[in-house]
């Protein structure tokens, strides 16, 4: 069974790519190969007639990967939607087999694998395929992302609570500033209140970064990522 995490959010827009790519940088510092993965990406950019998933691609940089970007992302789709109707839209079907496919492939080939989900646990990939049912086919331990402000409890114990009643193992909640600190009171006390009743540990706060570039978020990674935790799953 390969090693690694799959990343899920809980919203869209909660900075799942950059946590993906901080993952795997940090993943790295502790001494595995690593390599990534975005099985299904909606709102490609089109250039000429090809498809471009831009967080795909993201992910073959940071993690130095050398194989072609349809392994990586095996599925991509033009419409900015949830994949189901961006496929009925675009026209583009999803195959199921050809990610399974491509992720037998990628995973030996590496010590650990960062997997990198479509929004949050209930988005459709297919009529009756969930991304849950991807994480659970891949086998892999899930970092669920967040948001740091008003609101996110909710959002977050949902997650964590239909994950483990669905028999998900969850190795922690990443806190992720998308943008600069509004410094609430929701975002001071919402780290304390987690420990307080989430059955899962929040293992960091990502701090908001001015500059996405490789060098800045491994540093952030190195810095903000409970690099313990993470090894004991590796």
């Amino acid at each position: 069974m390969p090693k690694g995490f799959f990343v899920t959010g809980t919203d869209t827009g909660v900075g799942k790519t950059i946590i993906a790519g901080a993952l795997i940088k940090a993943i790295q510092f502790l001494g595995h190969t690593t390599g990534g993965m975005k099985p299904v990406e909606s709102g490609c950019s089109l250039e000429g007639d090809v498809l471009i998933p831009l967080d795909g691609m993201f992910l073959k940089q940071y993690s130095g990967m050398n194989e072609p970007i349809t392994l990586i992302t095996p599925c991509c789709l033009r419409s900015p939607l949830a994949p189901l109707p961006a496929s009925e839209i675009d026209g583009i079907p999803v195959h199921i087999s050809e990610i399974r496919k491509a992720f037998d492939i990628l995973t030996p080939g590496y010590e650990t694998i960062v997997v990198e989900g479509i929004g949050g646990l209930m988005v459709p990939i297919t009529k009756d395929y969930f991304t849950i049912d991807l994480i659970k086919d891949f086998r892999l331990p899930i970092i669920v992302v967040a948001r740091p402000g008003l609101g996110t409890i909710n959002h977050i114990m949902l997650t964590v609570q239909y994950a483990l009643k669905e028999g998900l193992e969850i190795a922690g909640i990443v806190l992720n500033y998308t943008q600069s600190p509004e410094n609430s009171l929701a975002e001071e006390t919402n780290p304390h209140l987690l420990e307080q009743i989430c059955p899962v540990p929040v293992i960091g706060i990502f701090p908001y970064l001015k500059k996405l570039d490789e060098q800045e978020i491994a540093k952030a990674a190195m810095k903000h990522l409970n690099l313990e935790h993470l090894k004991t799953f590796l």
